[in-house]
């Protein structure tokens, strides 16, 4: 009976974890195909929030998360819904509005334990990224220290909940690690760190929304 319940819960994902394989093999292929099925990956995603929508509770946190999937979407298309902008700060915008409707909802809906103490590691992280970055940014240096200090919040409040979203939120910032490093410093970066980039933001982004709605579903909830 658990594993067909489980088997249940995961079919909605199917279609976002076939077209993230499919994106990530045509970043390493050259493939166009690395452009559409870029685009499908968080409405995709969207997929399983919507059709386990009656069964999540609060409304509120499942808001969030659609927020959050939302503006993801936005931020990886900025330089195809906006070519009239400039895409970096708009991508930084629209990512930061997601990563602050992930904190929100990690700690009021899904925090399970305290902050951990090794969580330190991320003020350590963002520390040495602006160290070393810093000095490549130009005129984004504000706005990339902003973008790192919520990002660093993701990934140190998502240790707060259960252990998939703790490592989607893991997975998120070494996939925006690899992303600085091939924007702001371009010649030291191998093509294999562009389907890594890809690789770690998928399963990161996957794992927060499994664990969200794991913890979401009615029958689960506690408080």
């Amino acid at each position: 009976m658990q594993s067909r319940t489980r088997l249940r819960a995961l079919w909605p994902f199917a279609p976002y974890i076939v077209v993230a394989v499919i994106h990530v093999t045509s970043l390493a292929v050259h493939s166009p195909l690395a452009t559409p099925t870029k685009a499908l990956l968080m409405p995709l995603l969207a997929l399983p929030v919507i059709v386990g929508w009656k069964r999540l509770a609060p409304r509120g946190a499942a808001i969030l998360l659609l927020v959050a999937l939302l503006f993801s979407w936005l931020g990886d298309e900025a330089g195809l819904f906006f070519p009239f902008a400039p895409e970096l700060p708009l991508m930084l915008g629209f990512f930061a509005v997601a990563h602050l409707a992930y904190i929100v909802l990690f700690l009021r809906h899904l925090r399970v334990r305290r902050l951990p103490m090794w969580t330190v590691a991320y003020v350590l992280w963002w520390l040495l990224m602006m160290v070393v970055l810093g000095p490549h940014t130009g005129s984004l240096l504000v706005a990339v220290g902003a973008y790192g200090l919520v990002l660093a919040g993701t990934a140190a409040t998502s240790a707060r909940c259960r252990p998939m979203v703790a490592w989607g939120g893991a997975f998120f910032l070494a996939s925006d690690s690899i992303l600085a490093f091939r924007l702001f410093t371009p010649a030291s970066m191998p093509d294999w760190t562009s389907p890594a980039v890809m690789i770690t933001y998928t399963i990161g982004q996957g794992l927060i929304v499994a664990g969200a709605l794991r913890a979401l579903r009615r029958t689960e909830v506690t408080a």
